[in-house]
């Protein structure tokens, strides 16, 4: 995305890219433990480029959340070569409706009780910065770039890389 995009059309390549990889690295922040990342499955990213999760209300990550919200988030499609890193602030939301509309069997798995599981909550990431990195080419293009890349001596062109206009 290069800075002559809109703010609709920077959202728009980044809803694409999150409802593609689907998976993300949630990174929160406490002073006792540092930094601690673990995986979330995306539930949705709204309109306005929030990223929704669910999540057990009693988690670490809740505890971090509420001491301090600024959050990263990263996803990674490496057979793509598509990479994908946002800062944003993270709030803890307990909206039944929204659950209900975010609801998918997959969700069940970790809350067999289902949208009655006391557990269960929505994490909203509302992102404040974001950036890319995306290659959009097959391995085989990927690879051959590279070898000709050191058979030449000039340097690897990695692909589109830059920041998403959130403002």
């Amino acid at each position: 995305m290069s800075s002559d995009w809109s703010r609709t059309e920077g959202l728009d390549y980044l809803r694409d890219k999150v409802k593609e990889i689907k998976t993300a690295m949630l990174t929160t922040y406490s002073e006792e433990h540092g930094f601690s990342s673990r995986p979330m499955g995306t539930a949705d990213i709204d309109g306005d480029g929030n990223i929704w999760f669910f999540t057990n209300e009693y988690s670490p990550k809740v505890s971090e959340i509420s001491m301090e919200n600024t959050v990263s988030l990263t996803y990674s499609d490496v057979e793509n070569h598509t990479y994908l890193s946002i800062v944003g602030e993270a709030k803890v939301e307990d909206d039944k409706a929204k659950m209900k509309e975010l609801w998918n069997p997959f969700v069940q798995a970790f809350f067999p009780e289902g949208l009655d599981d006391p557990k269960l909550t929505l994490l909203k990431v509302i992102p404040n910065d974001a950036e890319y990195w995306d290659s959009s080419s097959s391995r085989m293009v990927v690879l051959f770039n590279m070898l000709k890349a050191r058979l030449t001596g000039k340097q690897y062109d990695e692909g589109k890389h830059g920041k998403v206009d959130l403002n």
